[in-house]
């Protein structure tokens, strides 16, 4: 491996790596080699820094066991609104330096983005939301890119006295996430110019954040046949040192989910266990074998679980791996330790799992994934969830205490949000700081079964120095029950302690699995929306299959989602007719709380002048049925165009979406 020198001593491969040294000045180059230097997580922050979000959560919730708590209009919420240049632009952030934006999420980018920095009156970014999100805008893909819908920005923006980020069009999800440095920290600004002398730099970290150099080398040397109720153990003797990668591979057992909850894994450092969770929660594949490649972690088609998290000890380290499950299990592991430094900056590695089973969905309530008491940084987590239906399970806010805060620093849009998607949507994605690595869900059951999500934080880590509590909101839009579990990884200082303990009995448990759902509703005959052929659609517009809100909302279990962001935005759709004679229309729409006014033309012509999308009862997502006459098909069809003209007074923001269920055609 380039710039490190490596032997192999009894089983145990010895590097020696030098980390990236704390900048003088934080700027667009270090922040960026700070990204990609896994051993600066080890320490804590210097220079020190706090890390807290904006995001348009809903203002109602005002204060936990309030009965407002659990409000979800989180699209729209802004700072405040000011004038600039003669025209409206909506505050998302306003926060002073020293300090830097360090990840921007949205689900419907919506207007202009602006970031002004230190008082200029000249943005030093300005440019269409969404593609400065995506790859290629500001950032070359994985420092930018959708994913599942989801927005990601990973590009820092440092600022040395203040900071705002502005749209001029409301109505959209945001979340984003900066650090605060200490008073008097030196922040080089970013400039245009800057950008531009860092396109090299930019690329070069995009390329780094890819590769997964840390695996080379990391072999398995120990042969581990570990019996149903034993354990095996390694006891790493030589101090001073901190492992740098680990690899477990496992021989091929009759049931991978049972084995990965199954087998679980322990590290004790300097007499203390700071490592408990089983290996498929640990390397982020959650329940079964699903293959995954971030930062960190690798999960392979064969069983070869790899993880790169540098864990420091004084003088010892021992590895233990229990087989709480009934069948004997064989397996590989390897470790490659490096020579590390303690001080009064360094920290030991901790992995805490909990799961719960069962869990009714009703009254809505914070999940805690860990409460810590202590100093120390936050550097990530994986979700597993199973869901006996194929409604939306995610809708959770999360809510991070740091230091003892009444309210929440971070406070979010919804769980998929926090892992960087959106939209609940059941496309698994790789990405190297965040993955949905699993999800059961497809065609009408988008939500149902088994899903793990993970995420990883770098330049988004949480300092601490007293304790920090992690809750996500339970919040399903069924009255059912979950079950769900949560990995969690921080590095804290010595005498940290957190709530989750060792679960032995959660771990000897087979996996929770979800029953058989029974099949959608189906209109015989009907022209699905999700599958008609788009002809035609305004600039820039966002559309797509959903299902997920109930079996029996929508034909075959899913609609044409249109997230139109402003009036005058449009669809057409092909309809193929079944006879050249002329044919009734009906259009099954969806009204739903965020809905549009439209109207709709067939062949051209205006057949519903107005018809409203929006529905009055509070969170019900249901259907109505359109009248759209007699038509005569034009080249074996009909054109059937969606134009979103305005919105219901009391329709929450955005207001402009809607939704096709389908066509029906009659003689």
């Amino acid at each position: 491996m380039p710039g490190k020198s490596c032997a192999c001593v009894g089983g145990v491969v010895l590097a020696i790596v030098n980390a990236v040294a704390p900048a003088q000045v934080v700027s667009l180059e270090s922040l960026l080699e700070e990204l990609n230097d896994r051993a600066v997580l080890t320490r804590m922050p210097d220079p020190a820094y706090t890390c807290r979000q904006f995001s348009s959560y809903d203002r109602n919730a005002t204060a936990p066991g309030d009965d407002s708590w659990f409000a979800n209009a989180d699209a729209g919420h802004f700072l405040r609104t000011e004038k600039r240049h003669g025209r409206d632009e909506y505050v998302m952030m306003d926060a002073s330096g020293p300090g830097a934006i360090v990840r921007i999420w949205s689900a419907n980018p919506k207007g202009t983005l602006r970031i002004y920095i230190d008082e200029n009156p000249i943005p030093v970014i300005e440019g269409k939301m969404g593609k400065l999100l995506d790859a290629g805008g500001l950032a070359p893909a994985p420092l930018a890119g959708v994913r599942s819908r989801g927005y990601n920005l990973y590009l820092p923006i440092p600022y040395a006295r203040r900071c705002v980020v502005t749209s001029d069009e409301p109505g959209f999800y945001y979340q984003i996430n900066y650090r605060t440095y200490e008073p008097g920290t030196i922040v080089a600004s970013l400039s245009s110019a800057t950008l531009v002398q860092a396109s090299r730099q930019l690329r070069d970290a995009a390329g780094k954040l890819l590769a997964s150099d840390w695996a080379n080398g990391v072999q398995p040397v120990w042969d581990a046949v570990i019996a149903a109720g034993a354990h095996w153990e390694k006891q790493l003797d030589r101090g001073g040192r901190a492992i740098e990668g680990m690899v477990i591979q496992l021989d091929q057992p009759e049931n991978w989910d049972r084995a990965l909850r199954s087998l679980v894994l322990e590290i004790e450092f300097d007499g203390n266990v700071t490592v408990w969770a089983p290996v498929g929660d640990f390397f982020g594949s959650g329940i079964g074998l699903n293959a995954l490649s971030d930062r960190m972690r690798q999960v392979s088609a064969d069983g070869t679980l790899a993880c790169g998290w540098i864990m420091p000890y004084r003088s010892s380290a021992t590895i233990r791996l229990h087989n709480f499950g009934s069948e004997d299990l064989s397996c590989a592991v390897g470790v490659r330790t490096i020579p590390y430094r303690w001080d009064d900056r360094a920290m030991y590695f901790h992995a805490t799992w909990r799961e719960q089973r069962d869990i009714p969905t009703r009254p809505m309530r914070d999940w805690n994934y860990v409460t810590i008491d202590g100093t120390g940084v936050l550097v990530g987590d994986t979700l597993t969830v199973t869901n006996p239906v194929e409604q939306w399970w995610g809708e959770g806010d999360e809510k991070i205490y740091v230091d003892g805060e009444s309210f929440p620093s971070h406070f979010g849009t919804g769980t998929e949000d926090y892992y960087g998607y959106a939209w609940c949507c059941p496309e698994p994605f790789q990405s190297p700081l965040h993955a949905q690595v699993r999800c059961d869900g497809h065609a009408y059951n988008n939500n149902y079964g088994t899903t793990t999500v993970t995420r990883l934080r770098s330049l988004d880590a949480i300092p601490f120095q007293r304790s920090l509590r992690f809750d996500m909101e339970l919040w399903h839009w069924a009255d059912t029950r979950i079950s769900q579990s949560a990995a969690t990884y921080f590095y804290a200082r010595p005498g940290a302690r957190c709530n989750v303990q060792p679960d032995p009995a959660a771990a000897s448990k087979a996996p929770p699995a979800a029953p058989v759902l029974p099949p959608p509703l189906v209109i015989e005959g009907a022209a699905e929306g999700e599958t008609l052929e788009v002809i035609a659609a305004s600039e820039g517009l966002n559309y797509g299959p959903q299902g997920g809100f109930g079996l029996y909302t929508w034909s075959r279990g899913q609609h044409l989602w249109v997230r139109a962001t402003r009036p005058g935005d449009f669809i057409e759709l092909r309809v193929p007719s079944g006879e050249p004679k002329a044919e009734h229309l009906y259009a099954r729409l969806t009204r739903s709380w965020d809905y549009a006014i439209i109207s709709i033309s067939v062949n051209g012509q205006v057949v519903v002048d107005e018809v409203d999308t929006f529905n009055s009862d509070a969170r019900e997502v249901t259907t109505q049925r359109v009248n759209l006459g007699t038509h005569k098909p034009q080249d074996g069809g009909f054109v059937v165009r969606f134009e979103v003209i305005g919105s219901h007074e009391r329709s929450e923001p955005p207001g402009t979406y809607f939704g096709i269920d389908c066509i029906e055609r009659e003689p």
